[in-house]
């Protein structure tokens, strides 16, 4: 199956399939397996004190969230002290080691090939979290697909091309009660995103579907996708964020957010 035969999916944590090694275990809920030609998704499960290495990682970039545990990530020779909420971004040609503290460590890693024609940053960022706010997308009305439904979400944008990534972008909604980061698509990507805390609902399959944290959402091209958390008397009140994002990344989310989409040095 391919990307165009492909009509998205919402993965659930529990229906994730692990392959055991001495230092963890590893899943692949978004890949080849299910038409994802674009992006894949991994789940690394890291045992206490134990380290998830790629080699040398040439024409492949990579970005890591940590879901759980803490540790320290290692980009060639590079050390960043991770905890929950933390991330990581991998350039083409450097190695990427996850090393778990006494807690271990679960850590959700998008990886793409690069294509060989795109620009590249002197000096990426290389480690971030969540909560970068920089630079960020308010009020995000879609792209072109339906109309905005209630008050729009704000977007950290964590890595993108202001950053120095030339191909992957790893970016963080948070919505508020009441909040929807808007039903849109991409013409040209595939997104891959998470629940990372919360109760929310993610847009799939023509309906809002309830999600939990570590829950995976694909869509393919074309297909309809988005977030939001719903208000009201009786509703939680806790804020549901999510990250991932369009693999290549898509130029209108960086237009809508009024800075530039070309490829920067950190």
């Amino acid at each position: 199956m391919s990307a165009n035969d492909a009509k998205g999916c919402i993965i659930r944590r529990s229906e994730f399939v692990f392959s055991s090694f001495d230092w963890g275990a590893v899943a692949e809920p978004v890949g080849p397996a299910m038409g994802a030609e674009l992006v894949k998704l991994n789940v690394v499960e890291i045992a206490p004190g134990a380290a998830w290495r790629l080699g040398w990682a040439f024409e492949e970039e990579n970005t890591v969230v940590v879901l759980e545990g803490t540790g320290h990530g290692d980009v060639t020779g590079e050390r960043f002290q991770l905890g929950r909420g933390s991330s990581v971004y991998s350039p083409t040609g450097k190695t990427l080691e996850l090393a778990a503290g006494d807690e271990g460590m679960t850590a959700y890693v998008w990886r793409t090939k690069l294509n060989g024609g795109e620009t590249w940053a002197a000096s990426p960022k290389l480690a971030g979290a969540l909560s970068d706010d920089d630079v960020q997308l308010r009020g995000f009305s879609g792209i072109g697909e339906a109309p905005t439904e209630g008050e729009g979400a704000v977007m950290n944008f964590v890595f993108w091309p202001g950053t120095g990534s030339p191909r992957l972008c790893l970016h963080c909604g948070v919505q508020q009660p009441g909040q929807t980061f808007n039903v849109h698509v991409h013409p040209d990507s595939e997104e891959a995103f998470i629940a990372f805390q919360g109760v929310g609902q993610l847009y799939m399959y023509d309906q809002w579907n309830d999600v939990e944290p570590g829950d995976v959402l694909f869509a393919p091209p074309g297909v309809p996708h988005g977030a939001r958390k719903p208000g009201g008397d009786g509703q939680d009140t806790a804020e549901f964020i999510t990250c991932g994002g369009p693999t290549p990344f898509d130029p209108a989310l960086y237009r809508a957010a009024g800075v530039s989409a070309d490829v920067q040095a950190a």
